[in-house]
C-alpha cells in the first residue's frame, strides 16, 4: 500500500457513458440537445426573472438562481463530455479532473440548498401571508442563497480534498463520465477510509438538513390547505407548489438513490445513469416544470418577446 500523499497519475481516462464504438455519435447528439436544451431554457429562466418587473418577488428570486445553478453545474459536466465523443484519448488533467469535482460538488449541493429555501418561500406565503414582506424580505433572500452557495463551497473544498489526499499510483481509468468521488476513490492504491467517510457524512448531512427543511415545510403547507374551506383556495395554493413538489421528488429522490443505497448493492454502472439524470437531465427540464403551467412566466416571455430591446434595458 502506498504511503503519504505521494500520487504518480498525472491524468484519467474517462470511459464516459458508453466505451461502445457504434453509440459515441448517437450519443453525442443526444447529449449536445440536452445540453442545448439546458442552456437555452435556463438562460431563458435567469433574464425573464431578471427584467420583467412582475417577476421581481422572492419566488422568482430563488427560481433565477435555481436556473444559475443548474446551467452551472451542466456546464462543468457537459463541455468535457460531448469533447470526449469524438477524442481519440478521453484524457482529463489531474488537476483538471479536481476542479471538475469541485465544480461539480459547489453546485449540486448549492441546488440541494436551494430547493430547501425555495420550500421555505411557499411554506411561509401559503401559512403565513400576513408575515410573507417580512418573513421573506430582499435581505432574507440574499442570506439564504448566499448560504447555500457557501455550503456548497464548504462542501467542495472537504470532500476534494480528502479524495485527492490519497495516492494514484497506475490505474488511472475512471469508470464514468466525469470525475466523481466514488469511482475517484476505486482507483486508489492507499487507504480511503477518511474520504469515504467525507463522502459520507457530507452527502448524508446536506441530504438530511435540506430534506428536513423541505419535509417540516411541506408538513405545514399540507396542514394549511387542508384548514382552507374554500376548494379554490385550496387548488390555488397547491398550484402555487406543485412544480416545485415535482422537481423536488425528482431531484431528491435521484440524490437519496445515489448515495445511500448500501455499499453491497453498489454499482458504478448505477451511479452513471442516476448521475445523468442530476447533472444533466433534470437541469433541462426544471425551466419547463416551472414555466409550462406557469401563466406568470409565459405572460413574461410573451413581454419579452413583444419587445425584447426594451426588455434588456432593464437588466
Amino acid at each position: 500500500m502506498a504511503s503519504g500523499n505521494l500520487t504518480w497519475v498525472t491524468e484519467f481516462i474517462l470511459l464516459g457513458v458508453s466505451d461502445r464504438p457504434e453509440l459515441q455519435v448517437p450519443l453525442f447528439f443526444v447529449f449536445l440537445a440536452i445540453y442545448g436544451l439546458t442552456v437555452a431554457g435556463n438562460l431563458s429562466i435567469i433574464t425573464l426573472t431578471r427584467v420583467d418587473p412582475q417577476l421581481q418577488t422572492p419566488m422568482y428570486y430563488f427560481l433565477r438562481h435555481l436556473a444559475i445553478i443548474n446551467l452551472s453545474n451542466s456546464t462543468v459536466i457537459a463541455p468535457k463530455m460531448l469533447a470526449n465523443f469524438w477524442a481519440a484519448k478521453k484524457s482529463i488533467s489531474y488537476y483538471g479532473c479536481a476542479a471538475q469535482l469541485g465544480g461539480f460538488l459547489v453546485f449540486i449541493v448549492a441546488e440541494i440548498f436551494m430547493l430547501a429555501a425555495m420550500a421555505y418561500d411557499r411554506c411561509v406565503a401559503i401559512c403565513s401571508p400576513l408575515l410573507y414582506a417580512a418573513a421573506v424580505s430582499p435581505r432574507v433572500c440574499r442570506l439564504l442563497a448566499t448560504l447555500t452557495y457557501l455550503q456548497g463551497l464548504l462542501t467542495a473544498l472537504a470532500v476534494s480534498s480528502c479524495v485527492f489526499s490519497v495516492s494514484f499510483c497506475s490505474a488511472n481509468v475512471i469508470n464514468h463520465f466525469y470525475c466523481d468521488d466514488v469511482p475517484l476513490l476505486a482507483l486508489s492504491c492507499s487507504d480511503t477510509y477518511l474520504p469515504e467517510t467525507a463522502v459520507f457524512t457530507f452527502s448524508g448531512t446536506n441530504l438530511s438538513f435540506s430534506m428536513a427543511a423541505v419535509l417540516t415545510s411541506y408538513c405545514r403547507i399540507v396542514a394549511a390547505i387542508l384548514r382552507m374551506r374554500s376548494s379554490q383556495g385550496r387548488r390555488k395554493a397547491f398550484s402555487t407548489c406543485a412544480a416545485h413538489l415535482t422537481a423536488v421528488v425528482v431531484f431528491y429522490g435521484t440524490l437519496l438513490f445515489m448515495y445511500l443505497q448500501p455499499r453491497t448493492n453498489h454499482s458504478l454502472d448505477t451511479d452513471k445513469l442516476a448521475s445523468v439524470f442530476y447533472t444533466l437531465v433534470i437541469p433541462m427540464l426544471n425551466p419547463l416544470i416551472y414555466s409550462l403551467r406557469n401563466k406568470d412566466v409565459k405572460n413574461a416571455s410573451k413581454r419579452f418577446l413583444n419587445n425584447p430591446c426594451q426588455s434588456l434595458k432593464l437588466m
